[in-house]
């Protein structure tokens, strides 16, 4: 596959991949690593330390400043802007300037503002026009100013989840959740709902913990056990759970007492979305650990890959 450069572009860079185009009136310095396959639009600029994947889309108008480093697949919308310098004075230069990452897969719309220092996680969406000012997580979509994380891609939402009248189980899409709906006892003097073990409740609790006073943009969990069981019950209010076992990703919304999710050990779990009043009830089958969790995604995806 050959180079395209534009006859009216200024292509200095010595490091590019086959197949990668480059169109009329950008500037790509010296420096810069470009992987194969990619397409860089009309009016861009390409400083000396950056490094671009293979088939990594930029629209027109994008400037990237030394420290970026864009890994393969990621799209960069038309006018996006990066930043690389968090207090910026003329005619002053960093011996060297703050690292910003895109990651794998990532898409960031038109208009975006990208702060420097963030990590942008693997398949992440960033909405048009969001202003980002700390790392993205991995799936995450966030919007608005500053940028709240909104949604999960590909995090399928189950229909008929709900308190139900007759209790009852559901297995999720992903490997080893199972969602409760509990029993739920209802008379004059209020309403009650329970489980057991071994029934509605699939292992011996040696632990629990509540969480509670979350600001409804903040996101809890972020990590995996290694061994450890979580069962989890939003007692008052609401809030959502994504779960991922590295190759499906459910989200489901515990909104009533006769709701729980039963996370396993090597499944990543998030809690957003919280409601002002919410109270989530955790019951875990072990005690607390540090060395338990696992709160890289890619060392997760790692380790559930072999």
């Amino acid at each position: 596959m050959s180079l395209f450069f534009h006859e009216f572009s200024d292509v200095q860079a010595k490091h590019i991949g086959a197949g990668t185009n480059v169109w009329q009136f950008c500037v790509i310095l010296p420096g810069a690593k470009i992987g194969g396959e990619c397409n860089i639009c009309s009016h861009c600029l390409i400083e000396n330390d950056v490094v671009i994947g293979d088939r990594v889309t930029i629209k027109s108008g994008v400037q990237l400043w030394d420290g970026l480093r864009l890994e393969s697949d990621v799209f960069v919308g038309p006018n996006v802007t990066f930043t690389n310098d968090l207090f910026p004075r003329s005619k002053q230069h960093l011996e060297k300037f703050q690292s910003t990452v895109v990651e794998q897969g990532a898409s960031i719309g038109a208009n975006a503002t990208i702060l420097a220092g963030v990590t942008i996680g693997k398949l992440a969406m960033v909405g048009a026009g969001a202003v980002v000012t700390k790392n993205v997580p991995p799936h995450a979509i966030v919007v608005g100013n500053p940028a709240r994380i909104t949604g999960y891609v590909d995090a399928s939402l189950p229909s008929g989840i709900g308190a139900s009248v007759a209790p009852s189980y559901s297995e999720s899409t992903v490997r080893g959740v199972g969602v409760y709906c509990l029993p739920v006892i209802q008379d004059m003097r209020g309403s009650l709902s329970f489980a057991e073990v071994e029934q509605y409740l699939p292992f011996d609790p040696m632990r629990y913990f509540l969480v509670y006073d979350v600001k409804s943009h903040e996101i809890r969990g972020e990590h995996a056990h290694r061994d450890i069981h979580q069962f989890l019950v939003c007692v008052s209010g609401a809030c959502s759970v994504v779960v991922d076992d590295g190759i499906n990703r459910e989200e489901f919304e515990l909104n009533h007492p006769g709701i729980a999710i039963h996370i396993p050990p090597m499944v990543w779990g998030v809690q957003y979305k919280y409601s002002k009043d919410a109270v989530l009830l955790v019951l875990a089958s072990g005690k607390y650990d540090a060395d338990e969790y696992i709160r890289d995604y890619n060392e997760f995806l790692e380790l559930v890959n072999k």
